[in-house]
């Protein structure tokens, strides 16, 4: 497709640009294809300054700032929705009532590149099987393999340019980029979705929606990664998934299901990643693999070969033999406990865990359970979570991820594990997971 001739003198509303550099790259592209941009966002100008320095050369596209202006979303051709958008907004209720589409740039990347897709999601776990997929095909294939979805600084629209003949897209895709699918209508050829927990329920509950209405809609919009898959399709999951898909009104499954637990990957197969469940990730990226298409000795190969992702139990070395690990992106308190379980010892009290963080209305008892069994001491960050958490075990609270480093190897042994696992979000303290992540790797470096 020629994108110019698609948007050019389109009038498109881009909102929530953010700061990851994802909206700013989906501007860009719509002003260089001819596009007559409006980025609206309700932060202050001062906060969004960043994103509008970056697109100062483009005379075709303006900002406004502050509280939505309705008539910005029932005049234009498409509405470029951004992640987290409330859904019941009035100003996107007014674009619906007025024809006006809505549109997700991950779901508008997979609408225009034509190319088959990979889609990977679910509540844990979708960052590394996907990076697992793409590893693996980037080794085995010859041709082009795009990474795409939910990934750090990447602006979907942009990934439009590299599209070739023989493009094949592997995406990560949360929940609210699968609110995209689901507004055109469409799912991956192959869709792979690897658990479902609680989380976001602070999105999902809004408007005073009980915790069963905020787990069916959540659960509603990660569907759409298989929803509308064709006949051709394939979805890789668990059975617990796959037994609340069947519960859908409406949805006849017709496309080929393959469910999936550890035991595709034999015993003695060596991954870099720590923890069982890892080798479920594994294991789910294995018959996604298969589905493309790919021998067993290709996908074993590439498996082993995968040295993991940023933030996801990524091992940073040892300090006076103490050995890091940062899993930065574990955002809930079922996330950590699976941290603990995958590099802690039960018998040696081994752990020394930094956690903490803003409260996203998922219950922190897990962990509060499994932090004894694991941790010999535990520091907090300050946050609402963190309120939640101090009074139930004994912890100390520090205002820097600084301090919480020093206070930690401070008391580490030779054999002792550092481990950074929040399991509560990143606001409040930070201006998004990815600063805190660069914060502890910054620290760890320093000292080093």
């Amino acid at each position: 497709m020629n994108f110019q001739d698609y948007f050019k003198n389109k009038k498109v509303t881009l909102m929530r640009i953010g700061l990851l550099g994802r909206g700013v790259g989906d501007a860009a592209f719509l002003a260089e294809m001819g596009a007559e941009v409006l980025v609206v966002d309700d932060a202050s100008q001062e906060v969004m300054q960043p994103s509008v320095d970056a697109l100062q050369e483009y005379d075709n596209i303006k900002f406004k700032f502050g509280p939505y202006d309705t008539d910005d979303f029932t005049s234009c051709d498409f509405v470029l929705v951004g992640a987290g958008t409330p859904m019941d907004l009035p100003a996107l209720a007014a674009a619906k009532k007025a024809g006006v589409v809505l549109k997700q740039s991950a779901a508008l990347f997979a609408e225009l590149s034509g190319v088959p897709i990979i889609g990977v999601t679910g509540t844990r776990g979708k960052s590394t099987t996907t990076h697992m997929i793409h590893h693996v095909l980037s080794q085995a294939t010859d041709g082009q393999v795009l990474l795409g979805g939910n990934v750090r600084g990447l602006s979907n629209l942009q990934l439009l340019k590299e599209v070739k003949e023989d493009s094949l897209a592997v995406m990560e895709l949360d929940s609210w980029q699968l609110q995209g699918f689901g507004w055109a209508k469409i799912s991956p050829q192959v869709a792979v979705f690897t658990n479902f927990m609680e989380d976001h329920l602070n999105y999902y509950q809004a408007g005073g929606r009980s915790r069963e209405e905020a787990m069916d809609l959540y659960f509603g919009d990660k569907a759409n990664i298989f929803r509308y898959q064709e006949e051709s399709g394939v979805l890789v999951t668990i059975p617990a998934v796959f037994e609340r898909a069947k519960k859908l009104a409406g949805l006849t499954l017709g496309q080929e299901v393959v469910l999936v637990d550890d035991s595709v990957i034999p015993e003695d197969t060596l991954l870099a990643m720590p923890g069982q469940h890892n080798r479920l990730n594994a294991a789910l990226a294995c018959e996604a693999l298969r589905a493309t298409g790919l021998e067993d000795e290709e996908i074993f190969a590439g498996l082993a070969s995968f040295p993991g992702v940023e933030g996801r139990l990524e091992y940073l070395g040892e300090i006076e033999g103490v050995k890091i690990y940062n899993d930065n992106n574990a955002t809930t308190p079922q996330a950590t406990v699976m941290g603990l379980q995958a590099v802690g010892n039960i018998d040696t009290k081994n752990v020394i865990l930094i956690a903490g963080g803003a409260y996203k209305e998922v219950d922190p008892q897990v962990l509060v359970d499994e932090i004894p069994k694991y941790c010999k001491q535990v520091i907090l960050l300050a946050g609402t979570g963190t309120d939640m958490l101090k009074d139930r075990i004994e912890t100390e609270v520090v205002g820097s991820v600084e301090e919480a480093v020093k206070a930690g190897l401070a008391s580490g042994q030779p054999g002792d594990i550092l481990l950074f696992s929040p399991g509560f979000a990143s606001f409040g303290m930070f201006k998004n997971e990815y600063e805190r992540n660069d914060e502890f790797v910054s620290i760890i470096r320093s000292l080093e």
